[in-house]
């Protein structure tokens, strides 16, 4: 069902790129041999996709200390799987050496202006693309998001799902499978990003104002105002998140 295909988050088998936004370096050779060792494991993506979750979910916090026997007892396997997601996770650039140890990686303030000008720039594009090839029922399916988003009903965790659900029904009805698989990439380091814009007071009710100017231009098939409109919902999201990591504490 439409429900349940939107309700799919992105994991590892959406990473299987060599080349993944926040890497911050090129692989060595040994590197991406021990990728391809370690992901030909079912069990070392099985962890690597519950981690991506974990950190989706909040259950892993950007600085927190990630070690292997942790994971390992976590998951009930040997050390082994466990250092080969963690190898996996550190060459996408979400795990990074911090002082002590491995840690989910913090975004410096630069990095989460790069990231949301990627993000304005690729959403802007979808809701361009759906404009112009979205059907019927794909349309259906946003502007029941979009009700749902501003029915007045839902917490900030509830309100970022539906907006994840939201954008990724846009980028399917874009019907660019390499657009989509992008943003599916991109979703991954946002997840770097803790907590929710939504938890901010006032920022649910300007997103679903934002939400209907994106939806209209949809539905006018307007697609010079459907990216304008995408773009604009990035920017105000960006400016939220910065003051948001602008707080003491």
């Amino acid at each position: 069902t439409l429900a349940t295909q939107r309700d799919q988050e992105p994991g590892a088998g959406k990473l299987n790129d060599a080349k993944t936004l926040f890497r911050g370096h090129e692989m060595t050779k040994e590197e991406r041999a021990s990728e391809v060792e370690g992901m030909s494991s079912p069990r070392v993506e099985q962890i690597v996709s519950a981690l991506i979750s974990g950190l989706r979910e909040g259950k892993y916090l950007p600085g927190q200390r990630i070690r292997d026997r942790d994971i390992a007892e976590a998951f009930g396997v040997s050390r082994t799987p466990a250092r080969d997601a963690i190898g996996w996770l550190r060459s996408r650039g979400l795990i990074e050496m911090a002082p002590g140890g491995l840690a989910i990686r913090t975004l410096s303030p630069a990095e989460v202006i790069e990231l949301y000008t990627v993000r304005q720039i690729l959403e802007g594009s979808a809701a361009k693309f759906a404009a112009q090839h979205a059907c019927d029922v794909e349309i259906s399916a946003m502007e029941q998001l979009v009700s749902a988003f501003g029915d007045g009903t839902k917490d900030a965790k509830s309100l970022s799902k539906i907006n994840r659900q939201f954008h990724r029904t846009i980028r399917q009805a874009a019907h660019n499978r390499f657009l989509s698989n992008t943003l599916d990439e991109l979703d991954v380091a946002l997840y770097l990003l803790p907590g929710t814009t939504y938890a901010v007071p006032g920022r649910a009710n300007r997103a679903y104002s934002e939400h209907l100017d994106i939806l209209k231009a949809l539905k006018a098939r307007d697609a010079d105002a459907a990216e304008a409109a995408a773009r604009h919902h990035i920017q105000q999201a960006q400016r939220t998140r910065l003051w948001i990591s602008s707080r003491p504490g």
